[in-house]
């Protein structure tokens, strides 16, 4: 059984929710990623933070990313999966949801992030398609 371990991409880090949006964008560019999960004071995952939300939601509002915390942009439940899991599981909760990077966590910490690039080197063509057909698909 392949698992959520097996696909993930190893090392991800956290950025801690009174962070500015300025420092996750240095953050995202110095590890090369497009997003970052977003740890409470108790390192537990609060959301996660995007480059288009800090393009679209930030500065494209006319906010300053200087002065707007990672945590104010968190929005709605965060969605993970335990390391365990199987690949169903991994699919169905970012199919289900619509989103397309799921933080893996084991023992209560973050280990990884699944990303669409880490579906499409470890899913069927049949499974990947199912995957952005739901996943872009309206809502």
């Amino acid at each position: 059984m392949t698992t959520a371990k097996d696909i993930m991409h190893p090392g991800a880090q956290w950025i801690p929710a009174h962070e500015t949006l300025d420092r996750a964008a240095q953050l995202m560019r110095n590890l090369n990623v497009g997003a970052l999960p977003v740890a409470d004071e108790n390192e537990r995952l609060c959301g996660i933070i995007t480059d288009r939300d800090i393009v679209v939601g930030c500065v494209a509002m006319g906010h300053d990313p200087a002065r707007t915390t990672c945590g104010e942009m968190c929005k709605g439940t965060p969605r993970w999966v335990e390391s365990g899991a199987d690949v169903g599981a991994v699919l169905q909760e970012m199919q289900g949801h619509q989103i397309r990077r799921l933080p893996v966590i084991e023992d209560k910490r973050l280990v990884g992030m699944i990303s669409e690039a880490d579906l499409a080197q470890h899913l069927s063509d049949e499974q990947l398609k199912a995957f952005c057909e739901s996943v872009y698909a309206p809502s």
